[in-house]
């Protein structure tokens, strides 16, 4: 059967050529576009994972509704309070309550791997006569570099160093180029009104993310001391064993204290519900490449049962019967399918290999090269391989069961 299979599709080499073709571009199409895409989000994934906390437990600070204080002025009568002007601002804590509870509650629990309490404050940065507005971030540094890929980033330093006390800073390079300044540089970092003191600037990291760029490390006792709050911390970052379980994790904690507390997915939905359309597109465009590869394949095989309407009825005549009819044009289909697959995976992963050497990112400390991070994952291949030959069934399966009706005897009759 296999053997007339081919046979039929080697009558007509043009037409089964070009089908071929089709079911071989749409499964390149797929692998390749579904590694970039695939290994774009993966990037994504990574750099919002390791680059910051994938839990965050913050000081809870909630916006006024209009009516959240008509009982706390008018007691009983509430129902029936109008504002000309509604209350307005934020209400809650300016820093994390018992910070110890969260310590020793975090320390037992087998699922956190580390944590680094952070004392955020926005600051005043002055070098001579420029000033530049930027977070300034007190920690412990060992602490932090468990939980967050800081100091992989660093260009000259050791992100250690500001452990050491001594209002030291390491900055980002977007502040460093905005200040103008350089390495053991002592620049004037003020809080409110409070008054500036000198930190000196003793390295600076770069990510290639400006916003990340515009920000300041120094000790955490260093930065509770510039802003007047002694052990003041205003959240504790947190690092998983496993990153896919931060949003019920976070979600938990919510119900054990009074603090804020999101996953790294809940403060970054909008990027990742961009990934669900980019995934919808690629389905899309590449479903559209395989229909049009299936309707390839139907005509050719269409066309060959009507031109092949003289050796069915002789197939027929020698025994063969309605289901080997219907599994010989259905095994062209299939063969169609199977070697474009084949071939289209094959240059699918040459190609990706090729995107891999392509320099399309912002080079880094943790990407040197800039190069595109493409994905490999064995599914993106068994889904193009399955597409591939589903398309190709699907278009068989009407000109086969076309020619299985056919009757011999009135093809004869006919003269074929």
């Amino acid at each position: 059967m296999i053997f007339l299979a081919l046979r039929y599709l080697l009558a007509r080499k043009r037409q089964t050529l070009l089908t071929l073709l089709g079911v071989f571009f749409g499964t390149m199409a797929y692998v390749s576009v579904s590694g970039f895409f695939v290994g774009f989000q993966n990037y994504l994934v990574e750099q919002l994972v390791n680059n910051s906390a994938q839990v965050h437990i913050q000081a809870r600070q909630d916006y006024l509704t209009e009516h959240q204080l008509d009982q706390s002025f008018y007691g009983k009568v509430f129902e029936h309070v109008f504002w000309q002007s509604a209350p307005s601002g934020v209400s809650g804590y300016p820093e994390v309550q018992d910070t110890q509870s969260w310590y020793a509650r975090l320390d037992a629990d087998p699922r956190v791997m580390a944590f680094s309490p952070l004392m955020t404050a926005p600051a005043l940065f002055t070098l001579a006569k420029i000033s530049v507005s930027a977070s300034l971030i007190g920690c412990d540094p060992e602490k932090q570099a468990q939980v967050t890929s800081i100091a992989n980033y660093m260009v000259t330093g050791k992100f250690s160093d500001i452990g050491v006390g001594g209002n030291r800073v390491i900055i980002g390079d977007e502040l460093m180029k905005r200040l103008g300044a350089g390495i053991d540089d002592v620049v004037l970092v003020s809080v409110g009104t409070n008054k500036p003191v000198p930190f000196r600037v003793i390295g600076y990291f770069y990510t290639g993310n400006r916003a990340a760029d515009l920000q300041a490390y120094g000790s955490i006792h260093d930065v509770q001391k510039l802003n007047g709050t002694p052990n003041r911390v205003t959240e504790i970052a947190v690092r998983l064993r496993d990153y896919k379980q931060a949003a019920a994790i976070a979600t938990n904690w919510t119900r054990l204290a009074p603090e804020r507390t999101e996953s790294w997915d809940q403060q970054n939905a909008n990027i990742l519900s961009v990934f669900k359309i980019q995934n919808a597109l690629r389905f899309s465009m590449i479903m559209t490449v395989l229909i049009v590869a299936g309707f390839g394949i139907y005509n050719v095989l269409n066309m060959t049962v009507t031109q092949k309407r003289q050796d069915i009825a002789i197939l027929r005549s020698m025994g063969y019967d309605t289901f080997d009819i219907v599994m010989l044009f259905f095994s062209q289909g299939l063969i169609l399918g199977v070697f474009g697959a084949a071939f289209g995976l094959v240059a699918g992963y040459l190609f990706c290999l090729y995107l891999q050497t392509v320099s399309f990112l912002a080079a880094n400390p943790m990407n040197p090269s800039g190069h595109l991070h493409i994905a490999f994952s064995p599914g993106i291949y068994l889904q193009a391989t399955l597409l591939a030959i589903l398309s190709a069934s699907l278009a068989s399966i009407l000109p086969a069961r076309a020619a299985g009706k056919l009757p011999p005897i009135e093809i004869i009759r006919a003269g074929g």
